[in-house]
This record gives structure tokens, sequence and C-alpha cells, in this order.
């Protein structure tokens, strides 16, 4: 199969996690039997592998990051998460600077060592430019929480540079009529919003929710508490910021109740920053809810996982099907694996349905 080109904007941990997956899985069909589906929807989709994945344009502002070549940016710091494939070849490509914008939170200014955050001094080069020369197909969105106005700039980009555009932070942009309507219109596929994680903190709650809801138990009261130690969470001590966060966050796990409830016992969002977490995200869900004959019930959850991985095989299986829809031919919002991949989609489905939707999208048996 040809290469699927993709470009980055955001080289941060998510970045680093789905670069050092590439090369990961490479051969992993002809290798070990018990290493291959590990992490991954299928390691053949459509007929594409994870080491059909070319990078070949990257943006971001740090100037840790910026001009330095790709296969060194992924390291450097603050990115902190987990190394699990060092055997990373030379990629020919240098991390560009892209526009500032709110791409990043004032107060992380403020911190020391590798926590504090440099803008490179460097002019901002043109994103559509690069967009088009690199020949990237998909742009993919892994900008910090809260970018609002930076995340409309890279959408934009891809609309007039010609490239699909998958947004895995909490900005709606495929959530939003208008925004997915102008993909539709220039024949471009688009994937968003908010990445979910394999088996993070929503797709968890949103699996305990509806089984609550299935067996007839009515949830009465519920939180969610993240917290961890990578520049996401330093990033969101800002809660200014959060408002997109929270919304995607709440509304992918209210989707699966089907009676009423009341907003005020819902409590779900980010709760503090640990450093020395580094990219380990530590989650605390509880459930207050009543059973037969109204007699309460409780269940608590500690969730621990490596943060940045855990939504790199997700957003493996997002670029892939974003390229069958390319070959296909298809604009527009791609319903399926966006609801099956991410927590604020146009529309929501249970997570078991998406799945099945998926697989027909693979097939060829659905449009999108």
């Amino acid at each position: 199969m040809e290469k699927v080109r993709i470009a980055i904007a955001g080289v941060g941990n998510c970045a680093s996690a789905l670069i050092q997956g590439i090369y990961y899985y490479v051969n992993c069909e002809d290798e070990d039997e018990k290493k291959r589906p590990i992490g991954l929807m299928h390691y053949n989709l459509g007929g594409y592998r994870p080491e059909d994945i070319e990078v070949v344009a990257a943006f971001d502002i740090d100037a840790r990051k910026v001009n330095k070549p790709l296969n060194e940016a992924i390291f450097a710091k603050p990115n902190c998460t987990k190394v699990f494939c060092r055997d990373i070849p030379e990629i020919p490509v240098k991390v560009a600077m892209g526009p500032v914008l709110d791409g990043f939170s004032e107060h992380m200014k403020d911190y020391e060592d590798e926590y504090t955050f440099v803008v490179a001094n460097e002019k901002p080069v043109d994103v559509v430019k690069v967009l088009k020369e690199s020949g990237a197909e998909i742009l993919i969105n892994y900008l910090p929480v809260g970018s609002e106005e930076a995340t409309r700039f890279y959408a934009e980009a891809a609309i007039e540079a010609g490239v699909g555009f998958i947004n895995c932070i909490p900005v709606f942009i495929a959530s939003d009529e208008s925004w997915a309507e102008k993909f539709k219109a220039r024949g471009l596929p688009l994937i968003g919003d908010d990445i979910k994680s394999q088996v993070g903190a929503t797709i968890v709650h949103r699996v305990l929710t509806k089984l609550f809801m299935d067996r007839g138990v009515i949830l009465d009261q519920t939180y969610q508490l993240n917290f961890g130690g990578n520049t996401d969470f330093l990033n969101m001590l800002n809660h200014s910021r959060l408002k997109s966060k929270k919304k995607s966050k709440t509304q992918a796990v209210t989707s699966q109740i089907d009676r009423y409830y009341d907003e005020r016992n819902i409590h779900i969002g980010p709760s503090d920053y640990v450093p020395w977490l580094k990219d380990n995200k530590i989650c605390y869900i509880r459930m207050e809810g009543r059973g037969f004959g109204c007699v309460p019930l409780n269940l608590e959850l500690r969730l621990s996982v490596e943060d940045s991985p855990n939504s790199a095989g997700v957003a493996i299986d997002a670029i892939r099907c974003m390229k069958l829809a390319l070959d296909r031919k298809i604009g527009g919002v791609l319903t399926s694996i966006s609801a099956y991949t991410m927590k604020s989609p146009p529309i929501q489905y249970r997570d078991s349905s998406a799945r099945v939707m998926v697989e027909e999208f693979i097939a060829g048996t659905r449009e999108r």
C-alpha cells in the first residue's frame, strides 16, 4: 500500500507516543503473534499498517523543539511520556515554527528547569505552504487544551491546503455544523472532537454509566477526578482554558444516561498537577445510585494509565480510517470513527454500536 502522509500540530507527549508506535509495530505481522494485536483495533486496517504512516511535516512553538529533527524533538523536554520504542530512525522532517496565538498558557513561563516554557524566537512559517509542499494528506491536531484560536487556525489551514483534519483536543470543530459543512464542501474528511483513550477515564466512566442504565440502576451522583504530571495537566492549572474540556468530558458520560439527571450532581474534570507523576494519569471515579427497592449502592474506582500511549493507538486507527475516506473520496465528518474515537463527536452512539459502525466503514459497507 502507499504511505499515509500526515502532518502534526503540537509535538508533545501524544505526538511522541504516536511516532514511537509507528516504529514499534514495524513488521509485527511476521513476528510475535502475541505482540501484534496489542493496543490496536487492527494491525492491518483496510490494507494499511501502522508502519505505512509517514510524518511529513510538524509544527510547534517551543524553543526546545522548533528547527530540531522530529526524531529528536519527540524526546525533548518537557515531553515525559514512557519511551517504549528507542529504535527511531532519522526522520527527514524538522519541526517548523507555528503561529503562537493561544497555543500556550502564560503561567507556564513561571516554572523552573524542564517545565519552563520558552516560545521560540522564530517567525512562524506559512503553514498552508508547508502542508502543500510536504505532500501531507492529513493534519492531526495535538495542541494544548484551551487552544481555541490556534485550533481554528489549523482547521482553516487544512481546508486551504486540501488535507483532512483530525481534531484530538476539546475545541469543537467536527461537532460544529459550520465547520463540518466547510470540510464537506471541499470534499475533505474530518474526525473529531477530543480523543477518547483506549482504556481511559472517559471510556471507563461511559461504560459503567451504561451498565447502570442497562441494569435499571438510577445514577444519583457521580464524580470523576483526574490528575497527572505532564504538560497537559500543567496547562490545565489555568482554569480559564478548561471550559471546552469540562463540557466535552461531561457530555461524553451524560450521553449514556437515558433518564432524568441533575447536572449539579455530576462533576467531571481535571483536578491537579503532580510533577513527579510525569505522563502517568490517575483517575478516581465514584458513582452513587439506587437499585431494586431504591436500595443505595455505590462504586469507587481508581485507574492509573500512561496517558499519551493510551490515546496513540486510537489515533493510529483514526488516521488509517481517514486514509480510507481519502481513497474513497469521502468528504465531511466521518461519523463512525468520530463516535468510536472521540469524546465529543457530532452524534453520540453507544460504544459497542460505534465499534460495529467502524467495522462496517472499514469493510466499505458503510459510507461514513
